[in-house]
């Protein structure tokens, strides 16, 4: 296998699926799935799942809320999608942990690294929910920085798009994918990966990026294989 340890990044929304709200337990059951074949492989997988199928802080902030208010429900919101797919997974015959940065002891793990890494080093998937704890922070952020402490090989952002393009691609025929593309190039040309605080402490600690199109069966797989699939961000 290309990687020994990955951390993949799934959205909220992506548990959607053919839904305009919640979870779709079809599409859970799929990344469930997905992840299983990975982790029968040897791969040690640690996952970062958003939480905008439930609610999105920045949403509530546009409505008159709180910001600090708003980020925290959608901290809550991340931790009720890691226990979805925690059960996903346990079903399947995974073992599994759910670990907060929020402490929530009766249903979540806190974060503590050297646990978390502890259980990889067993086999087990290791599933970040709360983000990284902290309001105005992405689980883009949470994603990286995890990723960071872990020591991931990494980072696998799993999306409805394969891989990064010119354009958006779903509103511009003409836009083009890249295979590959660097750091530096990505804000030259002012793409949009992951937020800004994310992606500048990936690029310091040269931790690098596949963009992907996770809704595609067996693409988890292919990229842990080091097939080229989606888009490789890199120094």
């Amino acid at each position: 296998m290309h990687y020994k340890r990955i951390l993949l990044k799934l959205s909220g929304e992506a548990l959607m699926g053919e839904k305009q709200y919640g979870i779709d337990s079809n599409r859970l059951n799929e990344y469930a799935e997905e992840i299983k074949e990975v982790v029968e492989k040897g791969i040690e997988v640690a996952i970062v799942i958003g939480g905008g199928n439930i609610f999105r802080g920045l949403a509530g902030a546009a409505t008159g809320m709180d910001r600090v208010q708003g980020d925290h429900m959608g901290m809550l919101a991340t931790v009720i999608n890691g226990l979805a797919l925690q059960s996903a997974l346990e079903m399947t015959g995974v073992q599994t942990r759910l670990q907060s940065a929020i402490k929530i002891n009766e249903v979540a793990e806190p974060f503590i690294r050297r646990r978390a890494m502890r259980h990889l080093e067993k086999g087990r998937v290791v599933i970040f929910g709360g983000g990284t704890g902290n309001p105005y922070f992405t689980t883009d952020s949470a994603a990286v920085l995890r990723a960071i402490e872990i020591e991931a090989d990494v980072i696998l952002k799993g999306t409805r798009v394969d891989g990064i393009y010119t354009a958006d691609p779903e509103k511009d025929k003409n836009a083009t994918k890249f295979d590959s593309i660097s750091f530096q190039e990505v804000l030259t040309k002012g793409l949009k990966v992951m937020d800004t605080t994310a992606f500048t402490l990936s690029q310091e600690n040269e931790l690098p990026i596949v963009v992907f199109d996770m809704n595609k069966k067996g693409n988890l797989l292919k990229i842990v294989d080091g097939q080229t699939i989606g888009t490789t961000v890199n120094i």
